[in-house]
C-alpha cells in the first residue's frame, strides 16, 4: 500500500501548494482510493499533477465527513472524472456526476475485500481502514468522534497498526501506544505532544508526503 498525502495545511516541497484541508491518494493492489478531497477543486488536481498523479487512474472517493475542507474539491476532481464509486457518509447530500454514490450509515462494513469503513460515528464522520499483511491502517480526516470510538470500530476487523490523518483536538495519548506508524496531518492540534510521547513512530503530514506501507 502506498499513501501519498496530496492536501494539507503544510506543503514539503515548493511545487505544491498548502491549504487548509486534507486529501491523500492511497493506492492497494486492487482499487486507487482518493480519501477526501480538500477545500479547493484547483489546488487538489494542481497538486496531483505535481505528484505524477492521474486523476483518471482513481478508482473510488471516500469522503470522511461534511465540511468543506474535506469536499470543496470534489466537484472539480468529478469533473475530470466522474467514473469513481463514492462513499459517503449519510449526513451527506448532493454529489452528482459520479458512478455511483454509496451512502454510508452508522454500521461498519466491508465495502472491498480488505477495505473497510468505520460508519459514520455520532452522526458526524466516517474513518476508512485498509487491511494489509500487518494489520490495518486507518484514514481520519478530523476524528471529531472521540477517537476511542473510532478505534473501537475499526478494531472489529483485526488490529490497527498505523493511523493517517486529522486528529483535531485528541489528546488521550495513551490510545496510540500500540501503533506502529502514526502520521498526524491537517486539523490536529496537539501534534508537538505526541511527536514528543512517540518520537521514534511519528511522520510529519503535509502535502507531498508519501508513505509506504
Amino acid at each position: 500500500m502506498k499513501a501519498s498525502i496530496i492536501y494539507d495545511n503544510n506543503s514539503l516541497r515548493g511545487d505544491i501548494v498548502s491549504d487548509w484541508g486534507f486529501s491523500v491518494f492511497i493506492e492497494t493492489q486492487d482499487r486507487n482510493i482518493l480519501f477526501d478531497t480538500g477545500g479547493d477543486g484547483n489546488i487538489l488536481l494542481a497538486n496531483m499533477q505535481a505528484m505524477d498523479i492521474d486523476p483518471k487512474s482513481v478508482s473510488d472517493i471516500f469522503i470522511s465527513h461534511n465540511h468543506f475542507d474535506h469536499i470543496g474539491g470534489l466537484a472539480g476532481f468529478l469533473n475530470m472524472n466522474s467514473n469513481v464509486n463514492v462513499f459517503v457518509p449519510e449526513s451527506f447530500r448532493g454529489v452528482k456526476r459520479a458512478k455511483k454514490v454509496i451512502s454510508i450509515d452508522n454500521r461498519p462494513r466491508e465495502i472491498y475485500e480488505n477495505i473497510y469503513t468505520t460508519g459514520e460515528i455520532d452522526g458526524i464522520e466516517q474513518s476508512l481502514i485498509i487491511k494489509d499483511s500487518k494489520g490495518l491502517v486507518l484514514f481520519v480526516g478530523c476524528s471529531h468522534p472521540d477517537m476511542k470510538d473510532i478505534l473501537n470500530s475499526a478494531s472489529l476487523f483485526g488490529r490497527v497498526y498505523a493511523i493517517i490523518g486529522g486528529m483535531h483536538g485528541f489528546n488521550k495519548y495513551e490510545l496510540l501506544k500500540d501503533m506502529e506508524l502514526i502520521c498526524p496531518a491537517h486539523c490536529t492540534q496537539h501534534q508537538r505532544e505526541i511527536k514528543e510521547i512517540y518520537q521514534d513512530k511519528v511522520i510529519s503530514g503535509g502535502a507531498g508526503r508519501i508513505i509506504e506501507l
